[in-house]
């Protein structure tokens, strides 16, 4: 059972992963023409960073040397912003204009996020159904058991 309970928290540390992922992805797209915010200036791009952890084990896991030691779940370290400058866009009649009728806008490239939005939804989905797919299998070994 230590296998079903270990490859469930690898599924589940994804489906997580990625549920952030589609949060920071739509609040980029939400915000790609906010001008203000409360840090002052545009809005900058979240982008989740992700690394692998190894699986959590438990004493007695360990001692039956149950946990593969590639095992890995993933675990997002930080929701950090993009460093790249904003776009600066020829428009005199917005409110937030510089002098010379310049505009600063998130560097939000649209298609790009809509590109993560759709991948992130798509490796959630995956997990999602790793994650039904071991349920089964473990309701599958009880029921040979009975």
């Amino acid at each position: 059972m230590a296998d079903i309970f270990t490859a469930l928290s690898i599924a589940s540390s994804g489906m997580q992963a990625q549920r952030i992922r589609v949060n920071t992805v739509a609040s980029n797209l939400a915000n790609a023409s906010t001008t203000r915010t409360e840090e002052g200036g545009p809005y900058r791009r979240l982008d989740p960073v992700f690394r692998a952890v190894p699986v959590e084990e438990s004493f007695e896991a360990t001692l039956e040397g149950m946990i593969d030691e590639q095992s890995n779940k993933v675990e997002v370290v930080e929701v950090s912003r993009d460093p790249a400058p904003p776009r600066k866009v020829y428009d005199p009649q917005h409110p937030d204009a510089d002098a010379e009728g310049y505009v600063l806008l998130p560097n939000i490239n649209v298609p790009e996020e809509m590109v993560n939005m759709i991948t992130a939804s798509r490796s959630y989905a995956a997990c999602a159904n790793v994650f039904e797919t071991i349920k089964q299998m473990a309701r599958g070994a009880v029921d040979l058991l009975k």
